[in-house]
């Protein structure tokens, strides 16, 4: 089905959003994993999955509206030199991500594709659950103090 060009620039500008995402959070998880934090190694990496997901249901969205996923762009990666850091910068990623999503549906509701904006309504629900997860981490930071906080996340 040949869909709309705006849409397939759309999807790509999120595919390399995603593709982004996937290293940022993959070097955090790793980063934790070489400090013993293996908890946080968990969480991070998990997100990095979550977003490969996010990522190939783009590409199959992109290839069936006879697009071509355009895989090597990647945005700024801002990789923290410790965990708050970390967490301000996958924030950051999180909020510029619910807002290109929301964007994107709203755009694919206007070129009436429905089938797009309900993937894209999908993967929001999870991005909208990652900023949830990040902000409860980081309240616990500041409620436990950085120290206590890091005690409950090795091994």
């Amino acid at each position: 089905m040949k869909g709309n060009q705006e849409l397939i620039g759309t999807l790509n500008s999120l595919l390399s959003d995603e593709l982004s995402a996937v290293n940022q959070y993959i070097v955090h998880s790793e980063m934790s994993a070489n400090w013993g934090y293996e908890k946080l190694h968990k969480h991070f990496e998990k997100r990095a999955i979550d977003e490969m997901k996010h990522a190939e249901k783009l590409i199959e969205r992109i290839l069936f509206l006879e697009g071509i996923p355009i895989v090597s762009h990647l945005h700024d990666i801002k990789i923290g030199s410790d965990i708050p850091k970390q967490f301000e910068y996958d924030h950051f990623a999180e909020e510029g991500a619910i807002k290109a999503y929301n964007d994107a549906i709203l755009l694919a509701g206007k070129v009436k594709d429905f089938a797009t904006r309900e993937v894209l309504e999908d993967i929001l629900e999870d991005e909208d659950r990652h900023i949830d997860e990040i902000e409860e981490m980081q309240d616990q930071i500041s409620h436990m103090t950085l120290p206590l906080f890091l005690t409950t996340q090795v091994g």
